[in-house]
């Protein structure tokens, strides 16, 4: 009578049950093997995949932190460009030869950095670092830079050249949102400088505001890249805005088009990303804004449909690397790193199941932050803000 084995397989490597199997055979104790599979996971592959994935150990980050002596530093990066007015870059359509004129003149606010919504965001940089720290160094000196940059004429100014024949739609929607996150940043510092910045501020808060209700709804579908025309962006600073001052009509215009835009959306190409001068994230920022906007079980459902490998704890992310530092262009990447970052910390922010999320940010935060300090005005002129940003998201 024939003799048989019978082998229990429980999911363990396939090498060791073949090593069993051979052995029986060799020792000629039994005439056939009789083998039982308890599947525990779909195929043997996918087990040694497992099997390796409970062992690989959980990267240990730094946290990187914003200190009085980093925000010094940092400071440092915007005093050096808002009064700088070339090179300049006007983003400017030309109507006529009347419009040929110095940037000083086109937009006495927000003339430097190179670009006007580097400009407006190398103001809010010096406000949130003087927020932060009210003992940064040369403090008073900052405030009198801001209070004269950002006066009453200069404002008014500003605003004319919004109702140019040919600028309805100048720095539409990134510069907006920047405006608006300046305008955040003034009304919830508690100084009396805040207050005289605010006041002269508004009206340009106001038309930025008018401007994207009326936009909204005429835009049917999202801008999906990763440069400053990114629809996602644009809201959450907007909502930001919005929902600190209770701007009810402002934040029914972005929940309204939100839903409409990304509710339904499933598998995000994170693969695709960073295209080679993104300094957004397309996928990260559309969860950060979904973030800012759903219930928090409700988010779970849509964030696990959409991107549904961030709740793999051994998910990694490599960062953008910047080849040449000196391309106005290639130094993007390091915008990328620092915008992965506080969305990444939005993602995860009251959801423990993503908490290994902030490693990720932390190496990204961390592999840009050394080299903006003495970098080319390509990177100098801006990517202050952008760290600034990602260190403010950081939470222990």
């Amino acid at each position: 009578m024939n003799k048989f084995l019978i082998v229990i397989y429980y999911g363990y490597s396939l090498k060791i049950f073949k090593v069993i199997i051979l052995y029986f055979y060799k020792m000629k104790k039994v005439i056939n093997v009789l083998v039982v599979l308890l599947a525990f996971s779909c195929n043997n592959s996918k087990d040694e995949k497992n099997e390796l994935e409970q062992t690989k150990p959980i990267e240990i980050v730094k946290v990187p932190i914003l200190n009085i002596e980093q925000a010094n530093k940092l400071a440092n990066l915007p005093l050096d460009c808002i009064n700088t007015e070339y090179p300049n870059r006007l983003s400017q359509t030309l109507g006529g030869e009347a419009d040929l004129k110095a940037p000083t003149e086109l937009h006495p606010a927000f003339y430097g950095c190179f670009d006007w919504h580097s400009s407006v965001h190398g103001h809010w940089s010096l406000v949130s670092l003087l927020k932060s720290f009210p003992n940064l160094a040369h403090a008073e000196a900052i405030k009198q830079k801001l209070l004269n940059n950002i006066s009453k004429e200069n404002i008014e100014a500003e605003v004319a050249y919004f109702y140019g024949k040919h600028n309805t739609s100048y720095e539409r929607t990134y510069g907006w949102a920047w405006l608006l996150k300046l305008a955040e940043a003034l009304h919830t510092w508690d100084d009396e400088t805040a207050r005289q910045l605010e006041t002269n501020l508004q009206p340009l808060t106001d038309l930025i505001i008018e401007k994207y209700i009326e936009f909204l709804p005429k835009l049917n579908y999202p801008l999906r890249v990763g440069t400053h025309t990114n629809t996602a962006f644009g809201l959450s600073f907007s909502y930001d805005y919005a929902e600190t001052l209770n701007h009810e009509a402002l934040k029914s215009a972005i929940q309204s088009r939100a839903m409409f835009f990304y509710s339904k959306d499933k598998n995000g190409p994170m693969s695709w990303e960073p295209s080679g001068s993104d300094f957004l994230s397309p996928c990260l920022e559309e969860a950060a804004l979904m973030k800012r906007l759903l219930p928090v079980e409700d988010f779970r459902v849509w964030l696990n449909d959409f991107l549904p490998q961030l709740k793999d704890k051994h998910y990694d992310l490599e960062v953008g690397v910047v080849s040449d530092r000196t391309d106005g262009h290639l130094v993007h990447l390091d915008g990328v790193n620092f915008s992965r970052a506080w969305s990444l910390n939005k993602i995860s922010e009251d959801l423990p199941e993503y908490k290994h999320l902030r490693s990720i940010a932390n190496k990204h935060v961390n592999y840009s932050l050394p080299s903006i300090f003495g970098d080319s005005y390509e990177g100098g002129h801006w990517l202050g803000s952008f760290a600034i940003y990602a260190l403010n998201s950081i939470k222990e």
